[in-house]
């Protein structure tokens, strides 16, 4: 059993939640660098420090750490009924086994951003518009309002009031990792995982914007006006540059991108399905006729055929403009484009059985070839 009270070591209660480890750690690392703190223990009590924060912050580790505490070696195994497993110092694994299985490195960011320095650019906003007729063939304006992230107007997106540049991560020392000895836990060596300190970037905001937390950027509405050309239809995109999300530490901000829907062009998910069927039988009926075996896969060719058109015409086509037409030909050839493999087989092996029986017949006298 683990002697050493993580817990005690971090300065927080043992129901902590992560946000609450993630401070406490952040707070001592600052203060027990060796770089920063010159005691003869310091270095000794860094490495004590980031492996308690390694076993708390992942609840995977974490109640295994407890149930050995408790005496009962395998009660910290699996997730609880409901709860999700996952590693919320790495993101979690994309796999879902867990630690040890799990890899540095993988998954989403904490939700809650440190003072870490870490410029990128914003990421484009897409909104779906749907227009009508009219509007789709003689243009026009329209206003939309949103969410996005833009550039904190108290620190004008540096992250930092007062401080022009970003410092080296006194955690880390710049190297946007940290090593966790987890020999005493759980018998494995060296850990080598991202430092949550940097998150991975050896820098850090040396005095964090309070208003951003030292990211450059807040959630806030915006709206923008949406410039619709003339003779628009659907599935076209209008672009509004610079109306995207902020990018993080004073990086560039992306684009609005307006995504246009004119519902009398579009197919119906049944059209689509019976368009797509219909392309999907046409190799058949073509390498068929081609190769004069048609009669034997008469069965297959026309369920396929009955269902694709019984889809398409109970949605009716009739009346549809020629946009329409064209989503469903696009559609149509994108069906046919994955029958046609199969079809080739198909009529191939009804091809060389019809082949083999008609010599059949002919070695016995019945035929001629």
């Amino acid at each position: 059993m683990n002697e050493k009270d993580y817990y005690a070591i971090l300065g927080v209660e043992k129901d902590a939640t992560s946000d609450q480890v993630r401070k406490a750690f952040q707070q001592k690392a600052r203060k027990l660098h060796p770089d920063v703190n010159k005691e003869p223990d310091a270095e000794e009590r860094f490495k004590e420090v980031s492996e308690a924060y390694a076993v708390l912050s992942d609840e995977s580790k974490r109640r295994r750490y407890d149930a050995m505490r408790s005496g009962s070696p395998f009660g910290g195994y699996g997730a609880p009924a409901g709860e999700a497993q996952g590693d919320p110092f790495t993101g979690g694994s994309p796999f879902g086994w867990g630690f040890p299985f799990g890899a540095a490195g993988y998954g989403r960011r904490s939700a809650t951003r440190a003072r870490s320095y870490n410029p990128r650019a914003g990421a484009d906003i897409t909104f779906n518009l749907t227009l009508d007729d009219e509007t789709a063939r003689k243009g026009g304006s329209r206003g939309v309002t949103f969410q996005r992230f833009v550039v904190c107007d108290v620190c004008s997106g540096k992250g930092s009031v007062e401080s022009a540049h970003a410092e080296t991560c006194p955690t880390c020392g710049g190297r946007g990792r940290i090593q966790v000895d987890l020999t005493g836990v759980f018998g494995f060596g060296a850990l080598d995982v991202e430092c949550p300190e940097c998150e991975g970037s050896g820098k850090v905001v040396a005095d964090p914007c309070e208003n951003c937390g030292g990211s450059g950027r807040v959630l806030s509405a915006s709206e923008v006006v949406v410039e619709i050309p003339a003779g628009s239809h659907d599935g076209d995109v209008v672009r509004v540059k610079g109306m995207g999300n902020a990018g993080t530490n004073g990086s560039s901000s992306g684009d609005f991108v307006c995504r246009l829907g004119v519902p009398s062009e579009q197919l119906s998910p049944r059209q689509a399905f019976g368009f797509q069927v219909l392309g999907f039988d046409a190799p058949f009926i073509v390498f068929g006729a081609i190769a004069g075996v048609i009669p034997s896969m008469l069965l297959y060719v026309v369920a396929l055929l009955l269902l694709g058109a019984f889809m398409v015409v109970r949605g009716g086509p009739v009346g549809r403009n020629a946009r329409w037409w064209r989503n469903a030909l696009t559609t149509f050839l994108g069906g046919a484009a994955n029958g046609a493999l199969l079809a080739l087989v198909m009529v191939s092996m009804f091809s060389c059985g019809s082949s083999m029986g008609r010599r059949a017949l002919y070695r016995s006298g019945f035929v001629g070839l």
